[in-house]
């Protein structure tokens, strides 16, 4: 993929030699009152990327995993778009990681704007992605990358701190195909 000038960081796609790696970044480095990370969904998921299903970039420096964001192509957020682009697979975000240690410096933000590149590559025409309202730095890494917020909803089982809401967020990828979204 690439190396920012300066940085020494390198962002890769993910392989299934990277999967011990980054289920320990999910599980060490993303568990906070604001996530929802069930196991057995995320072994899931990550079983997927070893399958081709769903994809992965990562940060790496000096060989070290520093970040990862995970996407995939799904129907699943049907229901948000035009009624002729339903059942066309777009893109969703579903895990953004950065060391404790590295946060705030960007990367995440990186991160979300290159897996944006690889989810056009895949054709998505708008990706989505949800956090907890009330995550303040997944909202501005969100945002920083073109996100823009569409609606909250009570979601108590999956967000059971604060609020307990959900945000989700998209980013429209290809205008002409999603005119309504782009509106």
């Amino acid at each position: 993929m690439s190396v920012a000038p300066d940085t020494g960081i390198r962002l890769a796609a993910a392989s299934a030699q990277d999967l011990p790696a980054l289920e320990a970044m999910i599980f060490d480095h993303g568990a906070n009152i604001w996530n929802y990370l069930p196991e057995d969904g995320i072994r899931e998921h990550l079983q997927d990327i070893a399958q081709g299903r769903a994809h992965g970039v990562l940060a790496l420096e000096e060989g070290q995993l520093i970040g990862a964001v995970t996407f995939g192509l799904s129907t699943d957020f049907d229901h948000y778009l035009p009624e002729q682009a339903r059942g066309t697979p777009q893109g969703y975000v579903s895990e953004a990681v950065v060391r404790r240690d590295r946060t705030g410096q960007g990367l995440g933000t990186r991160l979300l704007r290159q897996a944006l590149v690889e989810l056009g590559k895949l054709g998505a025409d708008a990706v989505f992605i949800d956090r907890h309202e009330e995550n303040l730095a997944s909202a501005g890494m969100m945002r920083r990358a073109g996100f823009v917020e569409i609606e909250t909803y009570a979601d108590p089982r999956r967000r059971p701190h604060g609020s307990g809401c959900t945000t989700v967020c998209w980013k429209v990828l290809n205008p002409a195909a999603l005119p309504a979204l782009s509106a």
